[in-house]
C-alpha cells in the first residue's frame, strides 16, 4: 500500500511540484532499494523536462501558426498523462510515461 501512495504522489506532483517531489521520492526509494518507484520517479522528472522543452518550442512556433495546435495538443498531454498515471497507480497497474517510457 505504501508503494501505491508513493506512485500516486509522483503522478499527482505534476500539478504542484513536478520536479521536487519525484526527486525527493527518488532519494527515499534509493535508500530503500525500491526499483519500481525509483524508475517511475525518474520517468516523471524526464517527462516534465521533455514536455517543458516541447511546449517552449511550440510556443516559439506560434509565430508561424504551426505552434498553436502543438501547444494545445502537448498542453493537454501534460495534464492528461499524469491523471492516467494516477488511475493506473490506484489500480496497482504498471505505467510507463509516454516519450520517456521504459528505456530508463
Amino acid at each position: 500500500m505504501e508503494k501505491t501512495g508513493m506512485k500516486v504522489l509522483i503522478h499527482a506532483s505534476a500539478f504542484f511540484a513536478p520536479f521536487l517531489v519525484p526527486f525527493i521520492i527518488f532519494l527515499v526509494a534509493h535508500s530503500t532499494e525500491d526499483d519500481e518507484v525509483k524508475r517511475l520517479s525518474i520517468q516523471a522528472i524526464l517527462f516534465q523536462l521533455v514536455m517543458g522543452v516541447i511546449l517552449f518550442i511550440s510556443t516559439l512556433l506560434i509565430v508561424v501558426i504551426i505552434g498553436i495546435p502543438m501547444v494545445i495538443g502537448f498542453g493537454l498531454m501534460w495534464i492528461i498523462v499524469p491523471i492516467i498515471g494516477i488511475v493506473k497507480a490506484v489500480n496497482s497497474e504498471t505505467y510507463n510515461y509516454p516519450i520517456v517510457g521504459r528505456w530508463i
